[in-house]
């Protein structure tokens, strides 16, 4: 089946995700986990209520509790799994896809993700299997909570302001807005954009990712010059939050790891941080100037996460928006990120753009994908061409410190893409070394 990904399971509903799908798909992970209390939410879409449904009637007949938290972000969701000591907890959303799409993240107690290597694939064999086990001699049962209050005021403890910050944020008719009551009655105050909740996503894509989507609150910061110290634009579960200073220019997602990571050693010396293996050195650098342990991982967050439990890390941040917090569970929380950013605003006289200019001494080439034939003989080629390669995540070479320049090449999970980021000290070096390793993929 189609749906069944490298970190969740994603369809289009109606046509590939049906509510009998996640019927099979609640009773197989009941069985796959060995869950007897599971918090289920959903985020706002106009399916996600019927998928509710099914997947809460696939747990209960096999005899599992159900914890319903009702409309949330999957922050608060894992925030849930956590506080209320539960087994495990399912957030149905499909992030920041379209309106046509809906899917689940599912995770096992303590909010630890089930990715395709733990068990998503298990999940899919036997919904294809029809091992779904027993009906259960007692159902289970459905229970109202409401966490929101709760969450609100957790994330809240990580409100430091040395002074009042006022913000633009663009919650894109999503679950942005379900972060947003913790910022209630704090100093970080907001004018917002798309502030009322709609399934159908009405005026841009919930995804920060997408520079356009990003328009509509760089205008609004633009045409209010001095009002807003930054702009936050969430994802639509928001669990991920794109970032633009005072300006309204973009800052890029590695140099947002930079400032949280030194931000947050200055009460925790000596902490290891984490950036995934594509953003710039500039990361590295500001972690250990900082007095942390900087630490790369791979990419996607049930490893990202794993590799901060193992290591004891504080923080993590990856290049699509993911800001991962110990004292979330090694989730993310995107509101725990915005009052990170809103913290280091408020303790500087200097405005979030001169903030960031010491970071933009490389040259990025960005994320250049290319659509190839056979993904793993390019990686393989590559391989060849550098044998001072590392293997984290797809096929990586360091070069920095003798010639200046690194690469990452990795394949897509899910298309025949081969995915490419490359740095290096001068705008002319990664030129040069972007179109040769262009050449060795594409060949």
């Amino acid at each position: 089946m189609g749906i069944f990904k490298a970190y969740d399971i994603r369809g289009i509903y109606g046509q590939d995700l049906t509510d009998d799908i996640f019927y099979k798909i609640a009773r197989a992970y009941a069985k796959f986990a060995g869950v007897r209390k599971v918090v289920v939410a959903r985020d706002c879409r106009t399916h996600s209520e019927p998928l509710f449904a099914a997947f809460a009637n696939g747990l209960t007949d096999v005899g599992v509790d159900v914890i319903d938290i009702g409309r949330a972000s999957t922050p608060m969701s894992y925030f849930a799994n956590a506080s209320l000591k539960a087994d495990g907890s399912v957030m149905i959303t499909a992030s920041h896809n379209t309106k046509e799409w809906n899917g689940c993240k599912l995770c096992r107690a303590n909010a630890v993700p089930i990715s395709g290597a733990t068990g998503i694939k298990d999940i899919e064999r036997m919904v294809e299997t029809g091992d779904l086990g027993a009906d259960a001699a007692v159902k289970g049962t459905v229970t109202q909570v409401d966490v929101s209050a709760q969450y609100a005021a957790h994330v809240r403890e990580f409100a430091h302001l040395a002074r009042p910050v006022h913000v633009a944020m663009d919650f894109a008719n999503g679950m942005g807005i379900a972060e947003s009551a913790a910022f209630a009655g704090t100093d970080l105050t907001y004018d917002s954009l798309y502030g009322e909740y709609d399934g159908d996503f009405p005026n841009h894509d919930a995804n920060p990712l997408k520079t356009e989507t990003l328009k509509d609150l760089q205008a609004l910061i633009r045409a209010n010059p001095g009002k807003y110290a930054f702009g936050v634009a969430f994802d639509g579960d928001a669990d991920r939050a794109g970032f633009l200073d005072e300006k309204g220019d973009i800052i890029p997602m590695d140099f947002m790891t930079a400032l949280i990571a030194q931000d947050l050693l200055q009460s925790a010396p000596g902490a290891a941080c984490f950036y995934d293996l594509r953003s710039s050195k500039v990361a590295a650098e500001v972690i250990a100037a900082a007095g942390g342990k900087p630490m790369m991982s791979r990419v996607g967050h049930s490893f990202i996460k794993a590799q901060m439990r193992e290591n004891d890390a504080i923080f993590a941040g990856e290049l699509s928006g993911h800001y991962y917090f110990k004292a979330n569970s090694t989730a993310e929380s995107s509101s725990m990120a915005t009052f990170a950013l809103a913290n280091i605003v408020s303790k500087s006289d200097k405005p979030l753009s001169e903030l960031v200019a010491p970071l933009r001494k490389y040259a990025h080439s960005g994320e250049i994908n290319s659509k190839v034939a056979d993904a793993a003989a390019v990686l393989a080629r590559v391989k060849a061409t550098f044998p001072d390669n590392f293997e984290l995540d797809g096929v990586s070479v360091d070069r920095w410190d003798a010639e200046g320049w690194w690469f990452n090449v990795r394949m897509s999970n899910t298309e025949p893409l081969v995915r490419l980021n490359l740095e290096a000290k001068t705008p002319d070096l990664m030129a040069a070394k972007r179109d040769e390793m262009l050449a060795l993929i594409r060949q």
